[in-house]
């Protein structure tokens, strides 16, 4: 018997090294994080034990007693980041932000650290990437210089905790948490193993002292943050920093946000002086021209809770090819295809399955929204037809297969925000809601009603045989 309890003690276990789950067999897929290949043995199975009671650290309040002032969130200096954040960084949390090689993460953060700094806030810039000359470069680049923004190039995690020991820095930005490591843990930089102490360690020393802290995180090529998903359940706030590098336009989502909401989108700039925050961006999706351009046509789509103007763009040519060309940028091509299907079908405009089409968003924004539908089939049907829309005429709703005209979230704020910007006509789904003052609303419920605004009709099929002999 007693052979056969040693023998239990020492079966081995079995971890998810992904999100900490243990079972007491090996499994190829982890039923709590459905990752594949990450279940590994780490030894004897674990005991069970029972703790015993201990000293209450603080004791138990009334929750109307506690004082909510300490989580009170103050600016960064960047209004496009705080509305992100719900209003800027509250002491002790800890904010993750992530994004692809050069999006503009270090650039920036050093423009927060050096606003920070300037508000009194002493602020300490780890980088492990750069060198501290390199980052004095980019700081006198764009500005970022203050007394105390204190900067220093560290790799191991113990001198990072020694930085801030000497230092006291209310604001800690680290950059990156992959190229930190710990001594104490076996593995290299950027290991699962790694990450998670750095990130338990920084995130013990920032709710011990009060001090925010930001962590940029590397991403991996299907877009998803590096590391053990278990890092985004520690951290307080998780940011994505989005925008392609050949566009001037980069917008910071928020994915996780305990001291806000998670539908805020803050929108910047990228440019040779840094960053700029973009407090009313539409102007970058938009082309300024004096007369209508067939082939275009501008809807509002909401990025979070913000209403942005964006101009869709379309151009049909005859094919030299017998598989026609489908050409798009910043569309999802699935969406174009369907109404494509749904202008030959349902609007009856011939010859579109024989041409090379190419549609494109203007300024780099890209619209997933169905909200788009309507206005990627206006610019399509105006493209094929070669007359262009209404001059200030924006196209909001859903397009099904049946070519009906769905209804869509947030109809009046997209209306409020085109007559903001000057437009006069709109095409919506029936039942739009209140009105914005000056602006005149045209409801569709069908593709063919919304095809009428074209000054020509579109060219339509012939009928067909059975039709005719009805």
């Amino acid at each position: 018997m007693a052979t056969r309890k040693s023998s239990a003690k020492e079966r081995p276990s079995y971890r998810c090294t992904e999100c900490g789950w243990t079972t007491a067999k090996w499994l190829g897929r982890c039923p709590e994080c459905q990752a594949w290949g990450t279940v590994e043995e780490f030894g004897g199975a674990p005991a069970v034990r029972t703790t015993a009671p201990g000293r209450v650290t603080t004791a138990a309040l009334p929750i109307g007693q506690v004082d909510g002032r300490q989580a009170a969130a103050r600016s960064t200096g960047v209004p496009e980041l705080d509305r992100v954040l719900g209003g800027g960084l509250v002491p002790g949390a800890v904010v993750l932000l992530a994004g692809e090689p050069g999006v503009g993460k270090s650039t920036l953060l050093l423009d927060v650290a050096a606003k920070a700094a300037s508000g009194s806030h002493r602020t300490l810039y780890v980088t492990g990437e750069e060198s501290a000359s390199q980052v004095r470069l980019r700081a006198d680049r764009i500005g970022a210089l203050d007394e105390d923004l204190y900067l220093a190039a560290e790799t191991d995690l113990s001198a990072v905790l020694g930085h801030l020991d000497t230092v006291k820095p209310s604001l800690l930005i680290l950059d990156s948490v992959q190229t930190v490591a710990s001594p104490e843990i076996d593995g290299a930089p950027g290991g699962m193993a790694q990450v998670r102490e750095v990130a338990g360690a920084l995130i013990r020393a920032s709710k011990e002292r009060g001090m925010s802290t930001l962590l940029v995180g590397h991403v991996t090529k299907d877009g998803a943050i590096a590391g053990p998903r278990l890092l985004e359940h520690l951290v307080d706030v998780v940011l994505h920093f989005e925008g392609d590098r050949h566009a001037r336009l980069r917008l910071v989502r928020g994915v996780k946000n305990r001291y806000g909401t998670t539908d805020e989108v803050g929108c910047f700039e990228l440019h040779d002086e840094g960053i700029t925050g973009l407090a009313d961006p539409s102007g970058l999706f938009l082309t300024r021209r004096d007369e209508p351009v067939p082939g275009t046509c501008l809807t509002v789509t909401l990025e979070g809770r913000r209403p942005l103007v964006a101009e869709v763009q379309a151009l049909t040519v005859d094919s030299q090819i017998p598989s026609p060309r489908r050409t798009t940028s910043g569309l999802e091509t699935s969406r174009v295809s369907m109404m494509l299907a749904v202008l030959e079908q349902r609007g009856r405009i011939s010859a579109l399955g024989k041409r090379d089409i190419y549609s494109a968003t203007v300024g780099g924004v890209k619209l997933s929204e169905p909200a788009a539908d309507l206005a990627v089939a206006l610019a399509l049907a105006s493209a094929a037809s070669d007359t262009p829309l209404p001059k200030n005429l924006v196209a909001i709703g859903e397009v099904g297969l049946a070519g009906e005209v769905r209804r869509v979230t947030g109809v009046q704020r997209r209306l409020s925000e085109a007559a903001r910007l000057g437009f006069t006509h709109a095409l919506v789904p029936t039942d739009p809601g209140k009105i914005p003052a000056g602006m005149r609303v045209l409801e569709v419920a069908d593709v063919g009603q919304a095809l009428s605004v074209l000054p020509k009709r579109v060219r339509r099929e012939a009928p067909r045989e059975e039709d005719a002999r009805r």
